[in-house]
């Protein structure tokens, strides 16, 4: 079964993990350092992360996914749901 990508949500998270590891003032390295993930790849929108993944990174960012979603869902890329095209 081929994985689902939705490129447009896949650049929202991106742009949300830059703007909370930008705000914190923390460098790739650093959080790769402390959490073994390469947030770059994410960053790029172009790596699709797990749950787990986010996970991990939001504990080191001391966020609730409930927050980040929230977060990610306020940007223009990421439309949730649209009647339009419901199947």
């Amino acid at each position: 079964m081929p994985q689902m990508r939705d490129d447009k949500l896949l650049i929202s998270i991106a742009l949300v993990l830059k703007e909370l590891r930008e705000s914190r003032s923390v460098s790739q390295q650093d959080v790769y350092l402390e959490t073994n993930v390469h947030i770059g790849r994410i960053e790029n929108g172009k790596t699709n992360p797990s749950v787990s993944t986010l996970s991990v990174l939001l504990k080191y960012f001391r966020i609730r996914m409930s927050e980040f979603y929230t977060m990610v869902e306020q940007r223009e890329l990421f439309v949730p749901y649209d009647d339009e095209n419901a199947f």
